[in-house]
């Protein structure tokens, strides 16, 4: 016997079309997060460099400390969107869970001492000498230590890592592996931090782009951003917030700035994300 035509329900190849390849939201994300991410910080640090900057135009301070922001708001833009959309979370996010804490905060340990170690090595190698006197001079000209560890806290870790490494690291994931990805994002952290050595006030104004310092910092993102994605897999975005601001807070209170210690640095988080990548696998989560 025929079979009837009637139809109850959408046809079978109009649901396939309707699901988009796995791929193309994830690649659509990434460019979307890129694009703001770079729009907002270097049209804001553009405006701070065409005020003179803020060592000597104090209303440059407003579009240098926005900038900063560029990576949390193309997160926050990503994350609307994806519920608006009923996106499910890429499989490679790790969920915060309370009980993952105590283990941020020995990586937060970790992260300082990584700086620290490099500092002692130096200087016992003829490099400069640790001063307490320099640290209290920085955490003064802060306005004290409540207004030095929230500084820390929010420029940088907080306005940075919920981009790269809470929104840009799981979509990467899907395709790439934790090293490649890693490869990625230092790069890509690095050129996103360029304008700033033409903002006069900055720390990398100070080291200046074209000298042994500047290329140091250049280069020292790569494994700045394998470390801060190793905590990241171990312990979720609150790892990785905290160890970016112990290597931050760590080093502004060193002054680290001669390229003998920025070496030193570049070569034990190196040895020490080799360590954490190598002993650690890589799983997919469903938070």
């Amino acid at each position: 016997m025929p079979t009837s035509q009637t139809s109850y329900g959408p046809p079978l190849n109009s649901l396939n079309a309707s699901v988009p390849a796995p791929d193309r939201p994830y690649r659509a994300d990434l460019t979307l997060f890129m694009v703001i991410a770079f729009a907002v910080s270097w049209l804001s640090w553009g405006v701070a460099i065409a005020l003179g900057g803020t060592e000597t135009n104090a209303a440059a301070n407003a579009p240098y400390m926005l900038g900063a922001f560029g990576p949390l708001v193309g997160a926050l833009v990503l994350r609307i969107r994806r519920r608006r959309r009923g996106e499910p979370v890429p499989e490679h996010v790790v969920p915060f869970r309370p009980a993952l804490l105590p283990k941020a905060l020995l990586l937060l340990v970790l992260g300082s001492a990584t700086v620290l170690a490099a500092a002692l090595l130096a200087s016992r190698a003829g490099g400069p000498e640790l001063s307490l006197d320099v640290a209290k001079d920085t955490v003064a000209d802060f306005g004290g230590p409540a207004a030095f560890l929230v500084g820390m806290l929010v420029s940088g870790p907080l306005s940075e890592e919920p981009g790269w490494r809470g929104t840009a690291y799981p979509r990467l994931r899907e395709k790439l592996g934790t090293f490649r990805v890693c490869l990625v994002l230092g790069v890509t952290w690095a050129v996103w931090h360029l304008p700033l050595f033409f903002i006069d006030g900055t720390v990398q104004h100070d080291l200046g782009l074209a000298t042994p310092s500047g290329v140091l910092f250049v280069a020292s993102n790569i494994p700045m951003a394998m470390l801060v994605t190793a905590a990241y897999e171990r312990a979720g975005i609150a790892a990785s917030i905290a160890v970016h601001f112990a290597v931050n807070t760590t080093m502004i209170l060193l002054a680290v700035e001669e390229p003998k210690v920025q070496a030193m640095i570049l070569g034990i988080q190196a040895l020490t994300v080799t360590v954490l990548l190598l002993t650690h696998r890589t799983g997919r989560r469903h938070p």
